[in-house]
């Protein structure tokens, strides 16, 4: 199943909805507000827990209730090593990434915002407008951290529920740009992550979910389907890739609850 144009494939399609606008190298300039949205892979709040820690970002918030990644992130967090004795159960996930922050990292409660009443990509925007809103927060450069697969899709929200700020500019920093690579008989991730990172068959299924989602057109999210989303342009070879991924992973993959 995974050839070599099927694996090329694949990590095309995850630079694509990765999105880094940072060209790998993070905020960088004047320190900008950044609000990482709860997701289950852990290098991306180690990341941003990192960029505040250098003062690379001056203020932090964390965005998400319980959602369809809260279940994954506990399981994660919990097989941790260095962070399994963090509390998780019945918890949101910015509190349970906020604890690891301040325990693990050693920031200060008073740089971080909370936001832990949204349940998915979307409502993660309109809920953390409205914490930094109530807080009277005045950054208008703002830098989104999320689940790489998922980079693309909450830029576009972002921009959705802000298109009345045109002042406000949003960076997408996904920490990461997920690639495969063979390892021996199997797969793996390229480069030095590998714990906190998607299960296989997760990967895939998200990777499959994302574009439909994406499209400017009935069913999609964009403003001629559900109008969720500001329009993202996909290109046509973007288009001509997922439908090869397709047909050869979606019989097995295509199921967005793994």
């Amino acid at each position: 199943m995974f050839s070599d144009a099927v694996i090329n494939d694949i990590n095309r399609l995850a630079r694509f909805l990765s999105f880094d606008q940072t060209g790998g190298e993070g905020p960088a300039g004047t320190p900008s507000l950044l609000i990482l949205l709860g997701n289950a892979i852990l290098p991306t709040a180690e990341a941003a827990f990192e960029a505040l820690a250098q003062g690379r970002v001056s203020r932090l918030l964390i965005a998400g209730g319980v959602g369809h990644s809260t279940q994954l992130l506990c399981q994660t967090v919990q097989a941790h090593p260095r962070y399994r004795h963090i509390s998780t159960d019945g918890r949101s996930e910015a509190d349970i990434l906020n604890d690891i922050g301040v325990q693990c990292f050693g920031l200060s409660a008073d740089q971080i915002l909370l936001e832990t009443a949204s349940t998915n990509c979307g409502d993660n925007a309109v809920q953390a407008r409205r914490v930094l809103e109530a807080a009277g927060d005045t950054h208008t450069r703002i830098t989104l951290t999320q689940d790489p697969l998922m980079q693309l899709r909450t830029d576009a929200s972002f921009r959705h529920v802000w298109r009345d700020r045109p002042d406000i500019t949003f960076t997408s920093w996904p920490t990461l740009i997920p690639q495969l690579e063979r390892a021996g008989d199997g797969l793996r991730f390229a480069g030095g992550h590998q714990q906190g990172m998607w299960s296989l068959p997760r990967f895939a299924s998200l990777l499959l979910g994302e574009i439909p989602r994406l499209r400017n057109a009935p069913g999609g999210y964009g403003p001629r389907g559900a109008g969720f989303i500001a329009e993202v342009d996909i290109p046509a070879d973007i288009e001509e890739t997922y439908a090869r991924l397709r047909q050869v992973l979606e019989a097995d993959y295509g199921d967005r609850s793994f």
